[in-house]
């Protein structure tokens, strides 16, 4: 695999260091117009993704990305990660992962202009909360 471009490589160290202050510095990286979908939002601008990144921070504690790949092909990359995190509202110890994959978009100047996450909320979140991962675990079985 060939050596990231200097485009995708800052967006890499941006996601793999990003904190609250990174946040709010959001437009640095996505387009006025950027599209962005996850499975829990699908927004246009600046102002939503930096309120979904934002949002974040709030909800889970020492939140991180692991690039694990990164697949680039002119103006379009594709990224494996890992995301770390501990619950900030049930148990803070253990260190939680939820595995996924970004497709991204890049606008002349460089800018995110596209940000596509997929991830299965049901395994890599849902079933790892309290109560309610032991009924999608029960789901899942019956359908199994």
């Amino acid at each position: 695999m060939s050596e990231p471009s200097a485009t995708l490589q800052r967006i890499i160290h941006f996601f793999e260091t990003i904190d609250l202050a990174a946040a709010a510095r959001i437009g640095e990286v996505y387009t006025d117009d950027a599209f962005f979908k996850d499975p829990f939002n699908e927004v246009t601008g600046v102002p939503e993704i930096r309120r979904i990144f934002v949002h974040m921070f709030a909800q889970v504690a020492e939140p991180r990305f692991v690039i694990l790949d990164a697949l680039e092909n002119g103006a379009s990359a594709f990224l494996t990660w890992e995301f770390l995190f501990r619950m900030k509202r049930f148990d803070t110890a253990t260190l939680q992962t939820i595995r996924g994959a970004t497709h991204l978009k890049f606008a002349a100047d460089g800018r995110v202009c596209f940000h596509r996450d997929y991830w299965d909320a049901a395994e890599e979140l849902y079933e790892k909360l309290p109560v309610v991962g032991s009924l999608m675990r029960f789901l899942k079985r019956q359908a199994g």
